[in-house]
């Protein structure tokens, strides 16, 4: 928060919660309280849409034990949960999980597999397209999205053995 909307906050509460009783008519609380909500959302809207800029894509189902790993922190996976570069998604031996991204490539994890979102990257209008993932172990069903089809060169999925480019829109992978 910079500091002029730290101080010009104070002012606005300290007139609200301090002013005299006849300066503060029904028409100058409402200009008050307006210009609050105006520097919540200067104060707090680019950090949302900040964060909504780093989305890769979104947990559309959810079965069993599935986690999601973020910077050092583990959270239970659920229904339309955002997902970020750098995410690591895990499933349980009971697990299973679908993903949409945002260029529209699905995939599907089966029990006891782990996949990283190494780098995802989404601005076809200014062509920065990658899609790249690490598939840790476990089953994998990969249905090709719009970076697929803009720049297939793009899109990689690294295995502990071998290293994928996708030319084509569907496949199933095993890592053991």
């Amino acid at each position: 928060m910079s500091i002029f909307a730290c101080q010009l906050l104070a002012n606005r509460f300290s007139m609200l919660f301090f002013a005299d009783e006849t300066e503060c008519g029904a028409e100058r609380m409402k200009s008050i309280y307006g210009e609050l909500i105006c520097i919540f959302f200067l104060v707090f809207a680019p950090g949302y849409a900040g964060a909504q800029q780093d989305s890769a894509g979104f947990v559309k189902t959810v079965a069993g034990d599935v986690y999601i790993t973020s910077s050092q922190t583990t959270v239970k996976a659920v229904a339309n949960m955002r997902l970020s570069q750098g995410d690591s998604i895990q499933t349980g031996p009971n697990g299973s999980v679908g993903l949409i991204f945002d260029d529209d490539t699905v995939v599907a994890l089966g029990p006891n597999s782990e996949i990283a979102i190494e780098n995802f990257l989404f601005n076809p209008a200014e062509k920065q397209l990658s899609f790249v993932t690490r598939l840790i172990r476990g089953t994998f069903s990969f249905i090709s999205g719009q970076i697929a089809k803009l720049a297939p060169q793009k899109v990689v999925l690294q295995t502990p053995d071998a290293t994928l480019g996708v030319r084509g829109t569907k496949f199933l992978v095993k890592v053991d």
